[in-house]
């Protein structure tokens, strides 16, 4: 007769729920050292903005700055992708011009939805202005789901 362990149904269910082998649904937590060598990588992160509010916008801003001191500058790329009401934070209207002018030049990439710029105009008579250096994608959706398909990790706050 062969013993077999029994897992906990919790591990079971996660295993099953994102179809991962067993070995991954109880893989031990990251230590120290992993953490280091974490650290060492070079990772990429978009960040999607889709709010208006200025509580919002501050978070993200300083989700940035927090990912940057964890894992150090020259080891994150991140892109900030603005599209519906988040389209204001890369204006040159926005409450948060400065810090974003500042994260700019920390070779952070910030990127305007062509397709709510379009709408803004067609709505106001006046296409909203961006913050010089803003880069622009047509649908700013469909840029997320690019990087994402190219392996970058996804953050919507």
């Amino acid at each position: 007769m062969t013993l077999t362990p029994r897992l906990p149904a919790a591990v079971l269910a996660v295993s099953l729920l994102f179809n991962l082998p067993l070995a991954t649904a109880v893989a031990p937590a990251t230590t120290a050292s992993d953490t280091a060598t974490a650290a060492e990588q070079t990772h990429r992160l978009v960040i999607q903005v889709n709010k208006r509010e200025e509580d919002y916008q501050d978070h993200i801003l300083s989700n940035i700055v927090n990912l940057q001191k964890h894992y150090g500058m020259d080891n994150i790329e991140i892109e900030v992708v603005a599209y519906g009401p988040g389209i204001w934070l890369v204006t040159d209207k926005s409450a948060f011009l400065k810090r974003v002018e500042s994260l700019m030049m920390q070779n952070v990439t910030f990127t305007a939805c062509g397709n709510t710029l379009d709408t803004v105009a067609e709505s106001s008579g006046t296409r909203p202005a961006l913050i010089d250096g803003i880069e622009e994608t047509q649908t700013g959706i469909a840029r997320i789901i690019a990087l994402q398909e190219q392996g970058w990790s996804y953050l919507s706050p």
